[in-house]
């Protein structure tokens, strides 16, 4: 069985849809939602879409769930391993920010001072 930890780095679009399924979602909502959160940064096709989605479940990082009033569409939510992985990203990613973060300020003051 895969670990956490096996999963990162994630994909921009892995992490998105991961975020965006903090709640259960259906795919045009989970389209809808990170376009939103990552403002207009990330937004994807139903094909990007669907394939990150049947891969994810596969790997059990999602699962579908039933959705009593709306049998159309298919919902989507986090596994615990699904969660495991986007706190793990989560993490790996703001490690990278705060390590990198005195680097820059010093190169952007140098830069600016010359």
């Amino acid at each position: 069985m895969k670990q956490p930890e096996d999963f990162l780095p994630l994909s921009q679009a892995t992490y998105y849809i991961l975020l965006s399924l903090r709640k259960v979602r259906h795919g045009y909502g989970i389209m809808q939602d990170v376009e939103e959160i990552s403002q207009g940064e990330v937004r994807m096709g139903p094909g990007t879409l669907y394939g990150a989605l049947g891969k994810l479940e596969k790997q059990h990082v999602i699962q579908k769930v039933t959705v009593q009033e709306d049998e159309r569409r298919k919902y989507y939510a986090l596994t615990d391993l699904g969660m495991q992985v986007l706190r793990l990203e989560y993490g790996r990613l703001s490690s990278l920010v705060a390590n990198a973060k005195d680097i820059i300020e010093k190169l952007e003051v140098e830069k600016d001072g010359h």
